[in-house]
C-alpha cells in the first residue's frame, strides 16, 4: 500500500501535463514541500532514471569551455532581457514554425511566443509590446544575437526611442547570451516529452510548458519562479 502511493506520487509529480518530466533534483525539491519518505531523494533519483521517455529525449549538457563575457548581474527584474528563436520547427495548423523565446535575466522567468519564421518585423514589435512592455515595462537592455530583423533600422529606431540599449553577442562570445540558451534547451526537452506522451504538435502545449516552467524549482535561483515572482507557489 506505502509503495503504490508513493509511486503513483512520483507519476503525477513526473508524467502529468502540469510537471512535464522534470529531472531528479527538480523534482525532488518541488515534492518535498508537500511529502517525505525514507530514502526520498534516492527513490526520486531512480525512479527518473528509469523513465522511457526522459531517455528518448534528453541529452547530456556540458559546460562551455573557456572563457565567459559575463554581463552585470540586474538588481531589477524584468529590466534586462535576452531573446533569440527556436526555428525550422514542424509547421502547425495555424502555420506557426518558430517560438520566440524572450528571458527575463535575473529571475530567469520567460515568455515562449509561437510565431513564424517569416513574420516581419513589425509583427514582433507588436507582440513585443504587448507580451513583454505592457507587461513588465520598458527594458534597461536587451541582449541578442546578430538576427537580421534584429539589426533592422525599425527596431533600432523603436529601442532608441524607448531609451533600451541593445547589446548584440558576437561570434567571439556566443555565451553572453548563455542563459537563454540554457532556457531553450529545457523548453525543447518540455516540448518533446509532451509530444511523446500527449500527442498533438507543440502549440498545443506550449502554455502548459511556460506553467510548468514557471511552477518547477530552479537551481540557479534556488526557488519556484512563481513563488519568486508571486511569493506563492501553485504546486
Amino acid at each position: 500500500m506505502y509503495g503504490n502511493i508513493r509511486e503513483l506520487v512520483m507519476d503525477e509529480s513526473h508524467k502529468s501535463r502540469y510537471s512535464i518530466h522534470p529531472g531528479s533534483d527538480k523534482m525532488y525539491h518541488d515534492l518535498k514541500v508537500l511529502y517525505w519518505w525514507p530514502n526520498m531523494k534516492a527513490d526520486i533519483a531512480t525512479y527518473v532514471s528509469k523513465c522511457l521517455t526522459c531517455s528518448n529525449f534528453k541529452v547530456e549538457y556540458q559546460k562551455p569551455s573557456g572563457l565567459i563575457q559575463q554581463p552585470k548581474i540586474p538588481i531589477w527584474k524584468w529590466e534586462q532581457i535576452s531573446l533569440d528563436f527556436i526555428t525550422e520547427l514542424p509547421r502547425t495548423p495555424s502555420g506557426c514554425d518558430t517560438i520566440w523565446v524572450i528571458v527575463d535575466r535575473l529571475t530567469k522567468s520567460a515568455h515562449f511566443l509561437a510565431i513564424k519564421e517569416t513574420d516581419k518585423m513589425e509583427k514582433l514589435t507588436r507582440i513585443y509590446l504587448k507580451e513583454v512592455v505592457s507587461r513588465h515595462g520598458v527594458q534597461i537592455s536587451i541582449i541578442f544575437y546578430r538576427d537580421a530583423r534584429f539589426t533592422s533600422r525599425f527596431w533600432q529606431s523603436l529601442q532608441k526611442a524607448l531609451g533600451t540599449c541593445l547589446d548584440m553577442s558576437t561570434s567571439y562570445h556566443l555565451q553572453t547570451d548563455g542563459q537563454t540558451e540554457r532556457t531553450i534547451q529545457t523548453l525543447e526537452d518540455m516540448l518533446r516529452a509532451c509530444v511523446i506522451d500527449f500527442g498533438n504538435s507543440w502549440e498545443t502545449h506550449l502554455p502548459l510548458v511556460e506553467f510548468s516552467y514557471y511552477n518547477s524549482y530552479h537551481t540557479s535561483i534556488k526557488a519556484v519562479l512563481f513563488e519568486e515572482l508571486y511569493g506563492n507557489s501553485l504546486a
